[in-house]
């Protein structure tokens, strides 16, 4: 009975790490968890077989509920079980993003094209737990689509916003790798101030969501303003220099993937306003605007 009840505890252990940590092979969880590739096999092959367990180790919610007995777990509501899963995910997944953020930046201040390399690399990863957590929603939203838990419909648009703050963060990679000139330091001083901003944005605008800490929207729209007085003051300097320069093909490729690194900052700040407008309406029913937000400026 003891090795029953210590093999389920394993297995649930193998089964939170496909859920909250998003491994991309068996070996990988085995390593997590200190046990061999083979007993993790040996544990996840009737789960797989039964559809529990999906390729790419999604789970199933749905026919996961037909395990919980075995985990002395009390019966609570798949609603609740599955919002609380999908917020990890996303909590996860924000994470995830901020890393990528924070590596292409510095990759983007040192100047190193091995540290871009890497960050682009990290998108991989931010895409397959956006595929993870569209799956859990199209599972959840399957199970009951008429209560008011379709509300999870939300979740996947958070994470598909995630998905763009990181494309936008691929901006910032690719100027290192785009043979670009190193950037002066006047310039450089406004888009340090610029990464800072949008940085706040992101996690402000996740602790907004995922807390229900909607009294962080007023800082954001500060921020937003912060945020496009200082793409103005780039975009300025930008066009000074080109002024200035007696422009050659190089140059002209510096200065576009230049403006594209400050548009970047921008999407992303922007992205985070529609963020925290997602979370008013998902908590309290407040609509958000059709407009997006950089027409609802003009």
């Amino acid at each position: 009975m003891m090795n029953i009840k210590g093999k389920n505890n394993t297995l649930k252990a193998v089964l939170d790490v496909i859920l909250y940590e998003n491994p991309s092979t068996q070996d990988e969880i085995a390593e997590k968890l200190g046990l061999t590739r083979r007993y993790v096999t040996k544990l996840l092959q009737p789960l797989v077989k039964r559809g529990v367990v999906k390729r790419a180790y999604i789970l199933d919610l749905k026919k996961f509920d037909e395990f919980s007995e075995m985990f002395d777990e009390e019966p609570t509501s798949r609603e609740h079980a599955g919002t609380f899963l999908i917020k990890e995910m996303l909590k996860n997944m924000a994470e995830q993003v901020c890393s990528q953020f924070d590596m292409s930046f510095d990759a983007f201040l040192k100047y190193d094209e091995g540290m871009a390399n890497e960050a682009l690399k990290l998108d991989f990863v931010t895409n397959n737990m956006h595929e993870k957590i569209r799956a859990s929603v199209d599972t959840v939203i399957s199970i009951n689509p008429y209560s008011e838990f379709s509300k999870t419909m939300v979740f996947g648009e958070i994470a598909f916003d995630l998905e763009r703050i990181a494309d936008h963060t691929a901006q910032i990679a690719n100027f290192v790798l785009s043979g670009c000139y190193e950037v002066d330091e006047e310039m450089l001083d406004t888009l340090k101030s610029m990464f800072k901003t949008s940085r706040k944005m992101v996690n402000y605008s996740m602790k907004a969501f995922l807390n229900e800490e909607l009294d962080y929207k007023d800082k954001i729209m500060d921020y937003e303003e912060r945020i496009h007085q200082l793409q103005k003051k780039a975009l300025n300097n930008i066009a000074l220099q080109m002024a200035d320069d007696d422009m050659d093909k190089d140059r002209s490729t510096y200065y576009l993937s230049l403006s594209r690194v400050v548009k970047a900052f921008e999407r992303i700040g922007d992205i985070s306003v529609e963020i925290v407008d997602t979370a008013g309406e998902f908590y309290r029913n407040i609509p958000r605007t059709t407009t997006p937000e950089r027409f609802r400026r003009q």
